[in-house]
């Protein structure tokens, strides 16, 4: 008696799951302390002001406010401007002010 099945059997029959990678908040948008901003491999674009980088590359926002992206010459760089004015301004403000 055989033991391998009569029609035959493809192996490569599974695929994975998109990750869904890309920016998630532009520039001007409300973003909430938590909120994903980024999903990225390696580090295109770098965490600034009010912005953490997760372990997998994803930029999220630690404060509630207005999303910037700021470019630069190696690259670019996201802060959240809080929307609390009294909460302490972010760097690139205040030279400016």
């Amino acid at each position: 008696m055989a033991h391998k099945k009569g029609q035959g059997s493809t192996k490569n029959g599974r695929d994975s799951n998109p990750q869904y990678r890309g920016v998630k908040l532009f520039a001007g948008e409300q973003a909430k302390a938590g909120s994903i901003l980024v999903r990225q491999v390696g580090t295109p674009i770098k965490a600034g002001f009010n912005v953490r980088m997760g372990k997998d590359n994803t930029l999220y926002s630690i404060a509630e406010g207005t999303v910037v992206y700021q470019t630069l010459s190696g690259g670019s760089k996201v802060h959240v401007e809080p929307s609390d004015p009294k909460a302490p301004r972010p760097f690139y403000l205040s030279s400016k002010a």
